[in-house]
C-alpha cells in the first residue's frame, strides 16, 4: 500500500509540474505576442511635406530598407557620418528632413536605424552593422532621439563622438573622453530640462549640453504632436537650422 499511495503521489505531482509548465509556457507566448502587437500599434508616422521635401531633393541620395533610411550625397563621397537611433515607436523616416540639412550643407552620411520592435531597447545590432551601409566614411558620431538616445549612448564605445535629442545616458560614459552633445528642448513635457540635467554627470567629460528655446520633445522630428509633450513655439526650419548648426560644430570637435 505504502509503495502504491507513493506512486499515486509522483503521478500527481508530475501532472502538477507539467500543468505548471504549460501554464507558464502559455503565459510568456501571450506576453510575447501582446510585445508584437503593442510595438505595432501607434507607430507615429513621418508627416508627408517634410518627408516629401527630402526624398525629392536631387542632391540627397535617399535609400529605404528594412534594416535603415540612409542619407547620403548625391555626389560625392562622406568623411563622417551620423548613426541615428530613432525614438520608440517614431518611425525613422520622421527624422530624415530635421537630418537632412547635414547632407546639404556638411556632406555628411545619415543612417537612421530602424529598431527591431520599433524599439530600440530590444534591438541588439552593433553599431557596425549600420556602418557598413556608408564604407566609405571615416568619422562615425552615434546618437538618438528620446528612447533612441539611451540605446546610443550603449554603443557610443565603437563611436567617435555622440549625440542626444532630448535624451540622456543611462550607462556612465564619464571617463570616455568622446566628444559629445546633448540637445534638450525648453519646452519638453517628456525628457524634461531637468530630467536630461540630473543624468548629465553620465555623459562624457566636457560634453556641450544646450536648450534649445521652444522646443518641445516631437520638435526633434516630424510625426506630429506627441502625448504628455509640451507645446513646441519653435519652426521646423528654425529646428532645422540649429540642428545642422550645432551637429556640425560636434562634428569638427572630432576632427
Amino acid at each position: 500500500m505504502d509503495r502504491e499511495h507513493a506512486m499515486r503521489g509522483r503521478s500527481r505531482r508530475r501532472r502538477i509540474f507539467a500543468w505548471a509548465g504549460g501554464s507558464l509556457g502559455g503565459v510568456v507566448v501571450v506576453a510575447v505576442a501582446a510585445l508584437l502587437i503593442w510595438s505595432q500599434l501607434g507607430v507615429m508616422q513621418p508627416e508627408a511635406e517634410p518627408l516629401d521635401a527630402v526624398t525629392e531633393d536631387g542632391v540627397i541620395e535617399y535609400a529605404d530598407t528594412s534594416a535603415a533610411i540612409t542619407l547620403s550625397p548625391a555626389e560625392g563621397g562622406s568623411e563622417a557620418g551620423l548613426v541615428f537611433i530613432p525614438g520608440a515607436k517614431v518611425d525613422a523616416a520622421a527624422y530624415a528632413n530635421r537630418l537632412a540639412g547635414l547632407v546639404v550643407e556638411e556632406g555628411m552620411t545619415v543612417v537612421i536605424t530602424r529598431p527591431w520592435l520599433n524599439l530600440a531597447f530590444f534591438d541588439p545590432r552593433p553599431l557596425d552593422a549600420f556602418t557598413a551601409l556608408a564604407p566609405g566614411v571615416d568619422t562615425w558620431i552615434v546618437g538618438g532621439h528620446s528612447l533612441g538616445g539611451v540605446r546610443a549612448c550603449g554603443l557610443g564605445g565603437d563611436a567617435d563622438a555622440l549625440v542626444l535629442f532630448a535624451s540622456y545616458c543611462a550607462n556612465d560614459l564619464s571617463a570616455s573622453g568622446m566628444p559629445a552633445l546633448s540637445i534638450g528642448g525648453g519646452e519638453d513635457g517628456l525628457s524634461t530640462p531637468e530630467k536630461i540635467a540630473d543624468a548629465a554627470d553620465l555623459l562624457p567629460a566636457g560634453a556641450v549640453l544646450v536648450e534649445i528655446d521652444g522646443a518641445s520633445h516631437a520638435s526633434f522630428g516630424d510625426y506630429g504632436a506627441q502625448a504628455g509633450d509640451g507645446v513646441a513655439t519653435i519652426s521646423d526650419a528654425e529646428m532645422n537650422a540649429e540642428v545642422v548648426e550645432l551637429v556640425s560644430a560636434l562634428v569638427r570637435r572630432t576632427d
